[in-house]
């Protein structure tokens, strides 16, 4: 009978016994009679050792003949090693050779960064690469987890719709059977209905913005986590948003240990994120904050991330900025009651200068009001028409936030651009591949 067919992550269970295991040669290294083959699978890598006295002429010829990257199926002892990655090296008995790959155009030498997202389709088979997404994947497994356990219903919201959400400035546009539509810039309105339907739900996709920036922090597409709440007010969302980042935050580091490791990323920096309370800050005073710091702010000015920055660094957790003018934040924003002129508005800034990672405030209740921001912000009232219903139909209290994956899974990785945090980055001037 053949030996089993096993992935490197389920060594641990195999010690001993001879098995088979596909993937591709990470790299490679010659020692007289001995060839150090480094497999990768997608569950991790192994050292296997291949002894020209201890296997055929073939497997011998096959290994010599393996090049970076080439498709094998390698078969083995598994041997228990302390000194081997992952603890385990494999005795090479047989080598049977998929498919030997040219040379590699990613090498060991420095890259350009357009060279690397030129080649993004093989970037991904890197180490690093391979930690971050597994990190973000992991970051969406709790996500999902959190929600799920506190009785949150997914909405599938739509990508393409007839009108903007945040203004109409940053959006993409699109023919649609004779008429335009955008694509989306947020799940948030579509929300709003579902949370009357069903209290608590969240949506979870691509959304887009056509900004002409070109920061370490921007994308066109990205992704968004946004939960919405029925009959949540204003202090009870910094509540959630606090329980829902310390709690996804605390499941990555748990289960990304070697992931973070393989990154050299300090957890010691992160840890005190896991911790509520995080600090509270009034907008007039980070205005003061920024002054203080030496950073020209005035009331009324929004921040861009030099700002951001700033006030990060005063705390070792993330910062919830509050209460920013009503004039510079979106028009579905309920007003602060004990000042009109300032919204019910947080931001979430991330240490370390990664920026706003969140977003959210306590919406609109009220038919009026909603209909005349419509008008102040110069909305087509028409398009509104339906968003409009939920206040028209059983108007309520309610509450929500959207949290970018790509900024968090930067934050958490500790890499300098977002371009990283996504699989296949699109930017202003990037479209391949």
């Amino acid at each position: 009978m053949e030996p089993p067919v096993i992935t490197i992550g389920e060594l641990k269970q195999h010690e001993g016994d001879e098995v088979r295991l596909r993937g591709w040669v990470y790299n490679w290294r010659k020692k007289g009679k001995i060839r150090f083959v480094i497999l990768r699978d997608g569950f991790g890598y192994l050292q296997c050792v291949v002894f020209r006295p201890e296997v055929g002429e073939e497997v011998w010829e096959t290994a010599v003949a393996l090049t970076r990257e080439s498709s094998i199926e390698i078969q083995g002892i598994v041997v228990a090693d302390e000194r081997a990655p992952g603890g385990y090296e494999l005795k090479v008995t047989g080598l049977i050779s998929i498919q030997i790959a040219p040379e590699f155009p990613i090498g060991k030498k420095d890259h350009g960064v357009d060279f690397l997202l030129n080649h993004r389709h093989l970037w991904l088979r890197s180490k690093r690469q391979h930690a971050i997404l597994h990190i973000r994947s992991e970051l969406e497994y709790a996500i999902r987890e959190y929600f799920h356990a506190n009785n949150f219903t997914l909405i599938d919201s739509p990508i393409l719709t007839p009108a903007a959400c945040e203004g109409t400035s940053t959006l993409f546009e699109t023919e649609y059977f004779g008429d335009t539509a955008y694509l989306s810039q947020s799940g948030q309105l579509y929300l709003e209905p579902a949370a009357a339907a069903f209290g608590k739900v969240y949506c979870f996709g691509p959304t887009f913005r056509a900004e002409k920036s070109k920061t370490r922090r921007h994308l066109a597409e990205f992704w968004m986590v946004e939960p919405e709440v029925a009959w949540l007010r204003f202090d009870g969302l910094l509540e959630l948003i606090e329980d829902f980042v310390t709690s996804i935050l605390s499941r990555v580091l748990d289960r990304c240990a070697e992931d973070l490791k393989r990154l050299e990323r300090d957890i010691s920096v992160l840890e005190p994120a896991t911790q509520r309370p995080y600090p509270r800050l009034d907008y007039g005073d980070a205005i003061a904050a920024l002054n203080a710091h030496g950073v020209a702010a005035e009331f009324g000015d929004d921040f861009g991330g030099d700002e951001e920055t700033v006030l990060a660094s005063l705390n070792d957790r993330p910062v919830m900025v509050t209460r920013y003018p009503a004039g510079i934040k979106a028009f579905y924003m309920q007003p602060d009651p004990d000042d009109p002129d300032r919204a019910l508005a947080v931001d979430v800034l991330a240490p370390e200068g990664y920026g706003e990672i969140i977003g959210g405030s306590e919406r609109i209740g009220s038919l009026e009001l909603l209909e005349r921001r419509i008008a102040e912000n110069g909305l087509p009232r028409q398009a509104f028409d339906w968003y409009l219903d939920v206040r028209r139909y059983g108007g309520f209290p309610h509450s929500g936030f959207g949290m970018g994956i790509e900024r968090t899974t930067a934050w958490i990785c500790g890499v300098h651009h977002a371009r990283e945090a996504i699989p296949y980055p699109r930017t202003m001037n990037r479209l391949y591949p």
